[in-house]
């Protein structure tokens, strides 16, 4: 999701419907050696040069029916690896925009990333993580398809 106005400390989660902007399609990836072989936080393993590729489009948040009931897909090379939905979800979307506003202020074009369905490497046999020449093709309804090639960094 996009962050669309200025958010601190919403009263509540109906609150944060007033607050998105938009979704998009936007690819989480994981640097594992980081997480796992470094210690301390994940978010440096998220944070590394050209990862959490952002698109194809930014789909107003009045053009989603329901935020909560969106089909979630992830191939490599082909290979359907994720399958999911958004209403598979710990918590709901305004409920996590609502959560993050107690603890830190939301400015407009901040991204949240959330919604990823069962499948990821790590959770595998043998963990096929993505390797250079990987394609990697995410899809969710109503907001779009993208298609990215790795390259080695």
């Amino acid at each position: 999701m996009v962050i669309g106005a200025t958010a601190r400390y919403l009263d509540s989660p109906a609150d944060a419907a007033a607050v998105i902007a938009g979704y998009a399609v936007s690819h989480d990836v994981s640097e594992r050696a980081f997480q796992l072989e470094r210690g301390g936080q994940w978010d440096k393993g998220k944070s590394c040069e050209t990862f959490n590729p952002f698109g194809p489009v930014l789909v107003p948040a009045d053009e989603v029916e329901d935020v909560q009931a969106l089909g979630l897909r992830l191939r490599v090379n082909g290979e359907l690896r994720q399958n999911g939905s958004t209403a598979d979800m710990v918590f709901s979307v305004e409920h996590l925009v609502w959560y993050l506003s107690q603890f830190m202020v939301l400015h407009p074009g901040d991204v949240i990333n959330t919604g990823t369905p069962a499948g990821v490497a790590l959770g595998l046999a043998g963990n096929p993580y993505l390797r250079a020449g990987d394609v990697v093709e995410l899809e969710i309804d109503g907001l779009g398809t993208a298609r990215q090639e790795l390259a080695q960094a």
